[in-house]
């Protein structure tokens, strides 16, 4: 009767040591991690609230996903360069230099102000449906032509800096749910428009991305129904202010879309 109880203790106990170790691999891993956050406003978290005092305008939120994510790791260092505005060029210029050959892991959102975001949404609210779909049309023309380039230009740089690095390259998800339960706002032929560009960046993004390697992490998917108009809570600001917090993530957006997928990526 002795013999099925001491082999439960002996089960239990291996079970334990196993467990244990898991744990404690997983702390040594965290540890070792030398994380840098580049990007653009989406990646800063504007709309999430929080602002970091010494940010300034480049406006980084403690519930960013960089930030969120940094909360839950303890990573042995922590680099938080986005800022709200960033173009591929102010990646080059102002934010590369916090990389380095002991980076090992790398965010960023880039391309959406390169590609003229926040005029095309500026005109779509306030102009005409021809007026929108004309932005919309520059805006995809320009994702598809000239943007390959510049991110190349990015990817490369970030590449040569930090050799070692895991890169997660996030997208951008759907503003509107199109057929959505919204009664005031902009009209389902404008919110199409609008997804369907979202939809030629984040290809660009994610072909390029693959093409030197990095991981592209797609959030459209996790913001499905939590869209402007969606059925569930939103997790995107429509017209708000301050104004340059339009069309942004809210702190569930970053919480609940952005951190998940980067997190698994």
């Amino acid at each position: 009767m002795l013999r099925p109880a001491r082999a439960m203790s002996v089960t239990a106990i291996a079970a334990l040591l196993a467990l244990t170790t898991f744990f404690a691999a997983t702390s040594a891993n965290a540890a070792t991690v030398n994380y840098v956050a580049l990007g653009d406003s989406y990646s800063a978290g504007v709309g999430a609230g929080n602002y970091l005092g010494d940010s300034g305008s480049c406006k980084r939120s403690t519930n960013a996903y960089p930030y969120l994510w940094r909360n839950a790791h303890s990573p042995s260092s922590f680099t938080f360069v986005a800022c709200s505005g960033a173009r591929t060029g102010d990646v080059l210029n102002n934010q590369i230099s916090a990389l380095n050959s002991g980076t090992t892991l790398v965010s960023i959102t880039i391309g959406g102000n390169d590609a003229g975001f926040a005029s095309t949404m500026q005109t779509c609210v306030l102009d005409s449906e021809a007026a929108c779909l004309d932005a919309v049309s520059a805006g995809e023309d320009y994702a598809q032509n000239t943007l390959p380039g510049q991110l190349d230009q990015v990817y490369t740089a970030i590449r040569a800096k930090a050799p070692n690095a895991h890169v997660v390259v996030l997208g951008y998800p759907h503003l509107y749910k199109v057929g959505g339960g919204c009664i005031f706002g902009i009209g389902d032929t404008k919110r199409a428009a609008i997804n369907e560009a979202a939809d030629v960046l984040d290809d660009v993004i994610a072909k390029r991305a693959a093409d030197i390697g990095f991981t592209f992490a797609d959030v459209r998917g996790i913001f499905g129904e939590h869209e402007i108009c969606g059925s569930l809570t939103t997790w995107i600001h429509s017209t708000t202010w301050p104004i340059d917090e339009s069309y942004h993530p809210k702190a569930s957006g970053q919480a609940g879309g952005y951190l998940p997928v980067f997190s698994q990526s």
